[in-house]
């Protein structure tokens, strides 16, 4: 059974660590680090299968659908002037007609910054590069969701990898994302949620790969013999810089990322205090405030403010966006005129960002599918992104097509059960994987309780979900290391660990596959498209039969 290494990757010493720090999962039979190709090669298959799943019929349904009616044409205005623009009455109609010709000439009230869009513009029309290719078609709006659900794949399961030192629980974190419904009908509808998740699961794992080069460097220091209780500067933290680029893109998409960037601020500066504490510095608080905490700072939120600034740049250097010369004629008349125009673009932003706020503080809905913070993890109301019962052909007289997204409950079910294995975890032993999970899960999760009066989706919650896969994959590690401190008992619990590993991914396998024809617009027949989904709710939200 391929399998997993201690807690802490990489580190100083073991004298140097207390002997929890070194709780094991799961590891090879023979002692040995598996060969880096096979969990590559691994990863890489896990992504190639959730990109067949992403593409295949990747046009259906053949018009826009859901919240595509925001964001594709706001993409499509972005591209091709700069900042969003207004459309004209029946947009979509003209769109499923071919023509292009869809705006009004002034620009639009957006409430979301502008990343995503400028992604799924890119898509577009690197879509239209291709020979069979066009440029506004439903295949080329939603050509970059597709791809970001694959690249979410491959991180998570690299990181997986990289946190639990089996490949085998690597790949199997990547499988269970690329087999969650909601993952799979978000990767493959040009709304923004799907990049919001790529680019915070990727400033993660920037984090957990600073993490292990850090403790690499202490590791050799100790190895040259010299003095860790005096070691200051930990040399350059480019991972933790690029963690910064990927959680100002994050913010750039959607302002929610704002919790996931405090949250995980924290968790990088604690990883480093814990090292310092790790390796027998006394009092290390001066040097890891000053080495460690300030630079953590500049490097994570300064660089993600700067980055989140860069995105407007197609408003800012434009002067037809929606309130772009807000501040024209506000601003005092002594203002030097080299610095007037530079900071009437920032005044108007920063009024706009007021209004979109205010947006969003105010907004009020009676949405049928409308969903509960608390409701998230137990899947009571997912979203019918598509229906359609007329003129379906599927070989019988009543035939649907539909997407609802949901996600595949039995992952949902089943994170409930590994969150309270891995409060149990931390809470006894302190291990930083569960903690990590832990707190991503609250900083995507906890905040949304806050705000008890605004309207909300089940989709909201798809950035937690790789870290309920990951902790998905540290329970059945866990699992399959029962019995690791006892030589008489240790084959049987591998083997239980083992059978509990193979039911759990054959449930999810089947449970996905079950589900997908109500996940894909697959032509279905509709009495057995009402059975695979087993609640009224699932159906028709909260709005009634």
């Amino acid at each position: 059974m391929t399998t997993t290494a201690p807690s802490s990757e990489a580190p100083p010493p073991a004298s140097a660590h207390p002997p929890h720090q070194y709780l094991d999962l799961p590891r090879p039979p023979n002692g040995r680090p598996e060969p880096r190709w096979l969990a590559w090669a691994g990863a890489v298959l896990v992504a190639l299968f959730a990109g067949a799943l992403r593409f295949f019929n990747l046009g259906e349904p053949a018009r826009i659908y859901f919240d595509e009616t925001y964001y594709a044409k706001d993409a499509y205005g972005l591209w091709n002037f700069g900042y969003e623009h207004e459309t004209v009455e029946r947009a979509d109609d003209l769109l499923a007609q071919g023509q292009r010709d869809i705006f009004t000439g002034a620009g639009d009230f957006i409430v979301h910054p502008p990343v995503g869009k400028w992604m799924i513009a890119l898509g577009d029309w690197s879509w239209s590069l291709l020979p069979f290719g066009t440029s506004m078609t439903p295949e080329g709006w939603r050509v970059a969701s597709a791809v970001a659900g694959v690249l979410s794949v491959l991180i998570l399961a690299r990181v997986a990898t990289r946190m639990t030192r089996s490949a085998l629980l690597g790949c199997a974190a990547g499988l269970i994302l690329a087999l969650d419904g909601l993952h799979f009908t978000l990767s493959r509808i040009a709304m923004v949620d799907i990049f919001l998740t790529l680019w915070l699961l990727a400033g993660f794992a920037c984090l957990v790969i600073d993490r292990d080069a850090t403790r690499e460097r202490l590791a050799r220091l100790a190895e040259s013999g010299a003095d860790l209780a005096r070691v200051g500067w930990l040399g350059a933290r480019w991972w933790r810089l690029a963690a910064g680029l990927c959680f100002g893109l994050a913010v750039g998409t959607k302002w929610s990322a704002l919790f996931f960037v405090a949250a995980f601020g924290l968790l990088t500066v604690a990883w480093d205090y814990g090292a310092r504490r790790g390796v027998g510095q006394q009092r290390p608080f001066w040097r890891w405030l000053g080495i460690d905490a300030v630079p953590a700072f500049v490097q994570t939120v300064v660089v993600a403010a700067v980055v989140y600034l860069a995105s407007w740049s197609g408003w800012l250097f434009t002067s037809g966006g929606y309130n772009r010369d807000r501040a024209v004629g506000v601003l005092p008349e002594w203002l030097p005129a080299p610095l007037s125009t530079p900071v009437e673009a920032l005044w108007s932003l920063a009024d706009y960002h007021v209004r979109m706020m205010n947006f969003h503080s105010n907004l009020t809905s009676d949405h049928s599918y409308i969903s509960a913070p608390w409701e998230w993890l137990i899947m009571r109301t997912p979203v019918m992104f598509h229906y359609n019962g007329e003129a379906v052909d599927c070989g019988t007289g009543d035939c649907v097509t539909s997407i609802v997204s949901i996600g595949t409950p039995v992952i949902w079910w089943t994170s409930i059960i590994a969150l309270v294995v891995m409060i149990g975890w931390w809470a006894t032993f302190r291990d930083w994987r569960a903690g990590a999970v832990l707190l991503a899960v609250a900083a995507g999760w906890l905040p949304w309780f806050a705000y008890p009066d605004r309207p909300m989706f089940l989709f909201y919650a798809l950035p937690i979900l790789p870290f309920l896969v990951l902790g998905i994959v540290l329970m059945l590690g866990l699992a399959m290391g029962a019995g690791e401190g006892s030589p008489r008992f240790a084959p049987y619990g591998r083997a239980l660990g083992g059978i509990v590993f193979g039911v759990v991914m054959l449930l999810i396998i089947a449970h996905f596959a079950y589900l997908y024809p109500v996940l894909s617009a697959h032509p279905f027949d509709e009495a057995t498209w009402r059975e695979r989904l087993w609640f009224d709710v699932w159906i028709y939200g909260d709005g009634g039969s």
